[in-house]
């Protein structure tokens, strides 16, 4: 394993990174040396360097036209940006919507303390959260899955609290990840070996994934080497930093849990849903968590249960409970899920595993025979903030059957084919397509690094039809596809047709995340959506939030939005660059490139 050494600690000079926009090359300072502490930052430095030297310069990037006039003037009327300063060190690893002391003051009922309660306009922090010391840059996946730096999340409770369980192992400067879990101290490989002898895990029929009470994300983990994307979730609670850790790890997660409102999904999204021993009372409250858990599931998808109280008769010595509450429990499980319409297609030592139904029409007219209580909604996607109810939503009739993965990534979704989203036609999906696979052409010019695995984790704010993330889909990286709550079309549904995963969000608030989560976070007209409806240097503290130290930042934007964006950048430790629209200065859109500059707590200088 190797060690930091002691020249990784020390401060470095920055080097140039040599940006290409359309055919030609340019200067441009992208910032410091990728501190990852363990020998890579030479590397990348050396390959930017070498890129560099191959292109001609141009010198100076064109704003000529009109869009000069527009630059100096502003810059004339206010020439000092804000400066932002460091919040202080307590707030390193702040979650402003799942704050430790904010939660303790909801009640515990239904797990409402753990859900979403962020901070009123006048509690916001307006200063930057700093990394601790001794930061560094996350190993490449797929080390990554197996190795987080101490430094970047140093919580140690969990190798005591999980110590026979295999989660996680604290080895001098890093955490060791052995791939085991409370259900499956043998390792995950083996645990979804026992999943695919019933699951059609392995074939690109099951392609999304959601984990409830995740843990850190080991089951995920191991999911992606079977072309399976997980979105994995788990509340801030008194398994500190569970989530981060899974983060750290390059596997998808969110803060999140199953109480009082909604989860932030579509509805008839996920190819499976699991629970290992994830402590969700699944029987109570009518079967609402099932209930939930159906509404998100697409027909034909897979709900598997492994723990308590599952094969009880079995078990339930070893779990030092009584037999009579462990059946009373499997009982009213077993009520739900027929009520339901789930098929059980085994139930084998600790784990059961139920199939949705594909015939949705009659599965409703036996729900409409036994009096099941249906949702009332006219909007089966209009989760946020909804309370939970203990009622079905009426999955969507959208006909034909999705591709395996990866022929889905770009094959027509049923919900577009079906003209479900009012506005997303076929033609629109295929030119939004080509469109992206342009625009991510352009990227790759000016960021050589884009596809090489420095950006792991990245986040598409206003990620649409989910083109950018499929454009740029690679084994070394993955998308968090946010689909806002003020968006004109909800498009969600069809990101996870095409076997992506996402969230919905409001940019107004946090986003359930811990701070340094994201490699590389890119916008798409964001800015202009929110600029009537929240502070941009709101949303823009929070990408400094959410974005690692060294992380890469991509905005297109309108010239005026970007001008406004790149002034208040300007007090945040973010080098920027504003470049041209691919199809030259004479498009009004334009592209802001930044990167954040390298600095911990108490730290008054950078890397820049």
């Amino acid at each position: 394993m190797a060690k930091p050494s002691a020249a990784d600690n020390r401060t470095r000079s920055s080097v140039q990174v040599f940006i290409v926009v359309g055919l030609c090359c340019f200067f441009y300072i992208l910032g410091a040396w990728q501190r990852s502490g363990f020998g890579k930052g030479d590397s990348i430095a050396l390959e930017i360097t070498k890129k560099g030297e191959e292109c001609d310069t141009v010198p100076n990037l064109s704003f000529d036209s009109h869009h000069a006039g527009e630059v100096s003037r502003i810059d004339e009327v206010d020439s000092e940006a804000k400066k932002f300063e460091p919040c202080a060190a307590r707030y390193t690893d702040y979650t402003p919507c799942q704050d430790q002391q904010r939660a303790m003051t909801f009640p515990r009922e239904n797990m409402n303390y753990r859900e979403r309660h962020c901070p009123p306009e006048g509690e916001k922090l307006h200063c930057m959260i700093p990394a601790p010391k001794g930061y560094v840059t996350p190993f490449p996946w797929p080390k990554s899955r197996d190795y987080v730096p101490y430094a970047n999340a140093p919580y140690k409770s969990l190798t005591v609290e999980k110590a026979i369980q295999n989660w996680i192992q604290y080895e001098g400067s890093v955490f060791r990840f052995p791939g085991g879990g409370t259900q499956f101290p043998q390792g995950a490989d083996k645990y979804i070996d026992q999943l695919a002898s019933v699951i059609p895990i392995n074939d690109g029929t099951v392609r999304t994934a959601l984990d409830t009470g995740c843990g850190v994300a080991s089951w995920g983990a191991y999911l992606w080497s079977r072309n399976v994307i997980a979105m994995s979730f788990a509340p801030r609670d008194s398994h500190e930093a569970q989530v981060q850790f899974a983060l750290e790890r390059g596997v998808p997660a969110v803060i999140g849990v199953l109480g009082t409102i909604k989860t932030p999904y579509p509805s008839a999204a996920f190819d499976m849903a699991h629970c290992s021993r994830c402590l969700i009372p699944w029987g109570a409250n009518d079967g609402i968590y099932m209930i939930e858990v159906d509404r998100v599931l697409r027909p034909g998808g897979y709900w598997v249960l492994s723990g308590p109280p599952i094969n009880w008769k079995a078990n339930y010595r070893n779990w030092q409970r009584p037999k009579e509450e462990l059946e009373e429990e499997q009982r009213k499980i077993e009520d739900v899920a027929k009520l339901l319409c789930w098929e059980k297609k085994s139930e084998e030592a600790e784990i059961a595993i139920w199939q949705k139904t594909m015939d949705t029409e009659s599965c409703r007219s036996r729900q409409e025979e036994s009096g099941v209580n249906f949702c009332e909604t006219t909007d089966v996607n209009d989760v946020w903030y909804k309370k939970m109810e203990a009622c079905v939503t009426r999955t969507p009739k959208v006909s034909g059957e999705l591709k395996p993965f990866p022929e889905r990534l770009f094959a027509t979704p049923p919900r577009i084919a079906n003209g479900a989203v009012p506005g997303v036609s076929v033609e629109t999906f295929v030119e939004d397509n080509n469109k992206w696979k342009r625009h991510v052409n352009a990227y790759k010019k000016i960021n050589s690094l884009l596809d090489t695995g420095r950006y792991r984790n990245i986040m598409d704010m206003n990620a649409g039809l989910g083109s950018f993330a499929a454009a740029i889909q690679s084994p070394k990286l993955w998308v968090m596809n946010v689909v806002p709550t003020i968006a004109e079309k909800s498009t969600l549904g069809i990101i996870y047709e095409r076997g992506l995963i996402g969230i919905y969000h409001d940019w107004c608030e946090a986003f359930s995340t811990y701070p340094r989560t994201y490699d590389l976070i890119h916008s798409d007209g964001l800015f202009s959506l929110y600029k009537d409806n929240c502070n941009i240097e709101d949303i823009l503290l929070e990408m400094d939030r959410i974005l690692r130290p060294e992380g890469a930042v991509i905005i297109r934007d309108e010239v005026d939005i970007l001008i406004k964006v790149k002034k208040i950048v300007g007090g945040m430790r973010w080098n920027t660059k504003m470049v041209d629209h691919e199809d030259g200065p004479l498009v009004p859109e334009k592209v802001l490139i930044a990167v954040k500059q390298y600095w911990v707590v108490g730290s008054n200088s950078t890397s820049s």
